[in-house]
C-alpha cells in the first residue's frame, strides 16, 4: 500500500516537472519566434531603405545626364551598376549579411557618385563658361562685321559722291540754226526752211575733281517728230540701258572752261521739220545738260 503511494507521487512529480519543461520550452519557442519576426521586419525595413537610397541615387545620376550636352560615358556606366545592383538587391535573401554586403556596396557606390557629380559640375561650369565665351566672341563678330559693313556703304557712298562730283558738266547749253555761206561764215537763223546745219554750242565746266585726258559727250538732238538728228546711232550700257545719239562730242580736257560747239547737217532730200527742237548731252547714260530751241 505504501509502495503504491510514493509510486503515484513519483509520477506526480516527472509529470510537474515534464509541464514546467514543456512551459518553458514553449516560453521560449515563442519568444524566439517574435524575435525572428523583428528581426525578419528589421531586415526587410532595412533593405527598403537600401532600395531607396538608390532609387534617389539613380535619379540624380539621370538628372546630371539629362543635363550633360555631351555623353558623359562615367555617368552612364555608374547609372548601370546602381541599376544592377537594385536588381540583386530585389531578388536577395533577408539576411543580416546579405543586406551588410549591399549596404557596404551602396557606400562606395555614394562615394564614386560624390566625385562623377563634382566632376561633372565642374565640367558644366566649364561649358557655360567656353559658350558664354562663344555667345560674346559672335557679338563682338557680328558688331564688327557691322561695323565693316557700315564702312563698306560709306566707302561706296562716298565713292558714288566723288564719282558724281568728278562727272563732266555741259553749261549754257544752246542749239540753233544756221546758215552756212561758201565763205564759211555762219549766220544764225530760225528760219527752218534756210537752216543748212543745227548749230549745238555748250561749256565743258572746270572741275578739279575730274581727271585731264580725252573725253567724250554723247549729244543727241530731237526734232519736232521725235526724229533724234544726226548719225542716230545708239550704246548700250551695262544695265541694258540704250540711248540714241546725234554724235559723239570728242576732246581734250584739261581741267578747265572748254568752249565746244557740233554741228548736224541737214537731210539729203529734206528742210529741217518747223517746230521746237531738244537737246541733251550725256555722260555715258547721265543727263548732263538739256535745252530747246525753235525752227519757224
Amino acid at each position: 500500500m505504501e509502495g503504491s503511494k510514493k509510486s503515484s507521487t513519483g509520477l506526480k512529480v516527472g509529470l510537474g516537472i515534464l509541464l514546467v519543461l514543456f512551459l518553458v520550452t514553449a516560453f521560449y519557442t515563442s519568444k524566439l519566434y517574435s524575435e525572428k519576426q523583428e528581426n525578419e521586419k528589421l531586415l526587410v525595413s532595412e533593405k527598403n531603405q537600401v532600395m531607396n537610397d538608390l532609387n534617389n541615387m539613380a535619379k540624380d545620376y539621370d538628372e546630371a545626364i539629362a543635363e550633360s550636352e555631351v555623353k558623359n560615358q562615367d555617368l552612364i556606366a555608374a547609372r548601370e551598376r546602381i541599376q544592377g545592383l537594385m536588381d540583386s538587391l530585389k531578388i536577395s535573401q533577408n539576411s543580416v549579411g546579405s543586406l551588410w554586403n549591399y549596404k557596404k556596396k551602396y557606400m562606395a557606390l555614394q562615394e564614386e557618385m560624390d566625385v562623377l557629380l563634382t566632376e561633372n559640375d565642374r565640367l558644366k561650369g566649364e561649358n557655360q563658361y567656353l559658350a558664354s565665351s562663344l555667345d560674346s566672341t559672335q557679338v563682338q563678330l557680328a558688331e564688327r562685321t557691322m561695323f565693316t559693313d557700315s564702312l563698306l556703304v560709306q566707302n561706296t557712298q562716298l565713292s558714288t559722291v566723288v564719282r558724281d562730283a568728278a562727272a563732266l558738266q555741259a553749261v549754257g547749253l544752246v542749239g540753233m540754226g544756221v546758215i552756212e555761206r561758201n565763205s564759211g561764215k555762219q549766220i544764225p537763223t530760225e528760219r527752218a526752211t534756210r537752216s543748212d546745219k543745227i548749230k549745238v554750242c555748250f561749256t565743258v565746266a572746270k572741275n578739279m575733281l575730274a581727271e585731264a585726258g580725252d573725253k567724250e559727250l554723247y549729244v543727241q538732238v530731237i526734232d519736232p517728230k521725235n526724229n533724234v538728228l544726226g548719225s542716230n546711232d545708239q550704246i548700250e550700257f551695262e544695265n541694258e540701258e540704250v540711248l540714241n545719239y546725234s554724235l559723239i562730242s570728242r576732246f581734250n580736257y584739261e581741267n578747265r572752261n572748254l568752249n565746244i560747239c557740233e554741228y548736224i547737217n541737214e537731210l539729203k532730200d529734206s528742210k529741217f521739220e518747223k517746230g521746237r527742237y531738244k537737246v541733251n548731252v550725256f555722260s555715258d547714260k547721265a543727263l548732263v545738260s538739256s535745252s530747246e530751241f525753235e525752227l519757224k
